[in-house]
Order: structure tokens, then sequence, then C-alpha cells
């Protein structure tokens, strides 16, 4: 099988098996698992090891305790609370740009804007979360060693190098996510336990817009955030035939292998990669509050409405929020270069 193929298979039933692993345990918050297994198992490379896997739950759970050290600051001293979580967001997503740790830096971003706003609401919840988060990435990385000897990766293949990073033009970056991030983390707060997806997708649309131009910005953000709506309907109609986890498994599996096949490029797509990972986490993301609110009596399709109207919101806000920091900035070059001309 061609390595590329290999990869798409490997990708989508990781991101399946770790689905379907969560909800038979079951974990809390389920469908963060499979999320996190796409995270760590996208790029074409083996799977961390047992060392590499303890140290990163180790990590993972220091960081997110790190969270609910913030809750009496938070509580007791709300502009000092919420300068401290800006400044986590910033150096995660310094680690993202900058050190190049995409998937650790997501996660301790979903991580510190998670669990200081399920904190406000319950200092057991928070630390449910927590559990849950690590957990959830132990199961990703125990299903990615499942699956990698049936798609391993090409032992002749010669490791693609790092792009030189411009450091000025980094921090820039990283700035303009934590920009993007913080006021959703903000309206989390209001109601913590209705809008909590919501951190999920700012996190998502806070590491896209990380690598996109203001030109392109809308179509991508937008789009994919709207693909991503009639992929779940998709599966959730496929779903309402036979609902059981195996049928979960196999339409997600399905929809992955389409999905991980435009993401590699194996499939004619015009976008690019970031694309299709925003249409699949996005679509995960949508549809683990549906399948929690269909166990739990409510009225799922009311529920996705709002859900899905909330997303398109703060996408909106993202793009709108994109178009004039960059606008902002070129604002101030120019006058720079016009005082450097005057002197």
């Amino acid at each position: 099988m061609d390595v590329a193929a290999r990869r798409v298979f490997r990708l989508s039933l990781t991101v399946a098996l770790t689905l379907a692993a969560a909800y038979a345990i079951p974990l809390e918050m389920p469908f963060l698992a499979p999320i996190f297994a796409f995270m760590l198992a996208a790029a074409p490379k083996p799977p961390m090891g047992v060392k590499g896997m303890l140290g990163l739950m180790l990590v993972l759970t220091l960081t997110l305790g790190v969270g609910l050290l913030l809750l009496p600051v938070l509580m007791h001293y709300p502009l000092t609370g919420l300068l401290l979580v800006f400044v986590g967001l910033f150096v995660t997503n310094f680690l993202s740009i900058n050190l190049g740790k995409g998937a650790a830096a997501t996660l301790l971003t979903a991580g510190i804007t998670m669990i200081t706003a399920a904190g406000t609401v319950s200092y057991v919840v928070a630390s449910s979360i927590i559990d849950a988060m690590v957990l959830g990435v132990a199961l990703a990385v125990v299903c990615h060693w499942l699956v990698y000897p049936l798609f391993p990766e090409d032992s002749a293949a010669t490791p693609v190098p790092e792009p030189a990073v411009d450091v000025v033009e980094s921090n820039w970056l990283a700035l303009r996510a934590t920009l993007i991030v913080f006021p959703s983390f903000l309206l989390v707060l209001v109601n913590p336990a209705a809008y909590m997806p919501i951190v999920m997708k700012a996190v998502s649309l806070g590491q896209q817009t990380s690598i996109l131009d203001a030109r392109h910005a809308g179509k991508e953000l937008l789009g994919s955030t709207l693909l991503a709506g009639l992929f779940a309907v998709v599966l959730w109609f496929g779903l309402s035939i036979a609902p059981n986890l195996w049928m979960f498994f196999l339409w997600t599996l399905l929809l992955g292998i389409f999905l991980a096949g435009k993401f590699y490029g194996v499939l004619a797509t015009r976008y690019p990669p970031s694309f299709w990972q925003n249409v699949l986490v996005t679509m995960l993301i949508l549809l683990g509050p549906a399948v929690e609110d269909s166990a739990s009596g409510k009225d799922v399709y009311k529920a996705f409405a709002v859900r899905m109207g909330l997303f398109l919101l703060v996408t909106l806000y993202a793009w709108m929020a994109l178009i004039f920091l960059e606008w902002l900035r070129a604002r101030s070059s120019n006058r720079a270069l016009g005082a450097l001309e005057v002197g």
C-alpha cells in the first residue's frame, strides 16, 4: 500500500477506535479523546513510546493542575486571574508556533481554558475534566500503538526539515491566536455548563488562524465550520438507522477516511490541510454533546442548532478579529516607516 494511503487509514482508524473505546469505558466528555487522537496521530511518524506517553501525561496533569490553582485568584481577584489566563494562553501558543509543539500546546490551551471555566462551577467538575483529558490522551496513544503496525510509515522516508522560524512574526502569530481564544473564554465563563464545547472550537480556531492570512480566512474558517456541521448531520442520521456503538465507530471511520484523504492530499482538494483538520475536529465537537443530549432525553435538534449558531458566531468573531488585527498591524508598520522616512 502506498505510504499516503497508509497514513489515511492509520489516522482514520486511530480516531474511530479511540472514539469507540472512550464511549465504551466510558470517559467523562468522551468526545475529547478522538480529538486528542487526531492531534497525536496526524503527524506522519511513529507513535510516542511508553516513556513519552507517561511524560506527556505527567506534564499535562501538572499544567492542568495550575488551572485549579488559578481558581481562587479568579474568584477573589478576577482581573488578576484573567490576566494570568491570558499569559498562559500566550505561552501555550508560543510553544505551538515558535517551538513546534503543536499537539502538546493545543492540549494545554484546552486544559487551561476548560479547567478554569469548569472550576468556577465546581471544583469536582474541574477535577473530573482533568482526569478525562489525561485518560483521553493515554487512550489515544494506546490506540495509536494498536493501529500503527497495520499501517506503518515508510522506513526509507527522509524526515521533512523544519522551516526556519521568524521570531518577530511567530511572536505576533502567538499573540494573535491568544486574542482569538481569550474572548471566547470570557463567554464560556458566563455559563460554563452550556458553553463548554465553545472552548474547544475556539482553541481549534486559535491554532488555525495562526497560519491564515486575512484574505482567505473567511472562506476557510466559515467554510470548514459549515461543512463540519453538514458532516455531523450526515453522521447523526446515519447513526439513527442503528444507534449503537459499532455503527458510531463505522460511520466515524467512513467519514474519517474521506476527511483524512483530503487532509493528506490523497483526494483532490483546493483547500489546505488546516481546512480539513478544522472540519474533522469541529464535527467531533458537535457530535459529542449531541450524543449526550440524546442519552439525557434533551431536544437534540434544538441543542444542535443553538450550538451550531454559537460556533458560527465564534468563527465570525475570529475572522473579524483577524482582519482588524492585521489592519492594525499594517497601520502601525506604515506609521513606523513614515517616521523613519521623515527622520
